[in-house]
């Protein structure tokens, strides 16, 4: 068990560099559809979770309060991000015309 514990630490170490490489090496005009994708993935890993919430025979009380914890923080982490990717492509649609009221000669707006 421990050695599993040190190849896991050491996966996680090492994707944490490999990301940091990566991101760090993106255009700033990319971000955006960047995170998109992002978003997507982190979908899937919210669905992951919920795969394994239902895999476990007879999770303790602790194990079933971290895992519903998990899958709401990453639910959260979803809806935010397509919120804000939302408001981003939001920034690039043209302004809509303003209709101006009409009103007769006495000034009474109809």
């Amino acid at each position: 068990m421990y050695n599993e514990l040190l190849e896991n630490l050491a996966i996680l170490v090492l994707s944490g560099f490999v990301g940091f490489a990566v991101i760090s090496k993106v255009p700033n005009t990319l971000h955006t559809p960047l995170m998109s994708g992002t978003n997507a993935i982190h979908g899937i890993v919210v669905l992951g979770a919920l795969v394994v919430f239902g895999e476990i025979e007879h999770p303790s009380l602790a194990l079933q309060i971290i895992l519903f914890v998990a899958v709401v923080f990453g639910t959260l982490n979803v809806i935010g991000g397509f919120i804000v990717t939302d408001r981003m492509l939001g920034m690039f649609k043209g302004k809509k015309p303003t209709v101006q009221a009409k009103s007769d000669r006495d000034g009474v707006v109809r």
